[in-house]
């Protein structure tokens, strides 16, 4: 099974999202990352979709959801020619004793301190999906209190004009 990233350019109208969330559903797709959110049009969503499958089956569930009234466009995003990213933000654990310590190594492997409270500290790291994972094992050996991320977004590099 390969993984692919599904971009939906969609009407920005209620249960737009569960029509095609269900789509996969159906089929019995797990979704790895779901990403939704408006465009530079406000009665425009664009829905990042990243799974596993084959390429029959994608072509089918794209087909499928390209029938909803809602879409207007539905493609494939090759990462080679695209910028896929995701947000991490990881809660820790921090003695006074550590505090420092912690902070430096965090921002030496790219994480960057958004919120220094009694105790813990919060970091974000924006990256690839591949990148967020390797930052998660980098950082497993100190106390985690939560660890939340976003989900992938994707844009195609370059000027790609899209006709809606």
């Amino acid at each position: 099974m390969t993984r692919q990233c599904l971009i939906a350019i969609v009407a920005n109208t209620a249960g737009v999202l569960a029509r095609i969330s269900a789509l996969f559903c159906q089929r019995g797709f797990n979704i790895d990352s779901l990403t939704v959110s408006a465009t530079n049009d406000p009665a425009i969503s664009r829905i990042t979709i990243v799974t596993r499958g084959d390429e029959r089956t994608f072509a089918e569930l794209a087909k499928q959801a390209d029938a909803l009234p809602e879409t207007k466009m539905i493609f494939s995003v090759e990462p080679e020619f695209s910028l896929l990213r995701e947000l991490l933000l990881v809660k820790f654990q921090t003695s006074a004793e550590t505090r420092e310590e912690m902070i430096s190594f965090l921002e030496s492997i790219g994480g960057r301190i958004v919120d220094r409270s009694m105790g813990c500290i919060v970091a974000e790291y924006t990256g690839s999906p591949e990148e967020t994972d390797r930052f998660i094992v980098r950082v497993s050996s100190y106390p985690v209190i939560e660890l939340c991320r976003t989900g992938a977004t994707a844009l195609e590099r370059g000027k790609v004009d899209y006709k809606i």
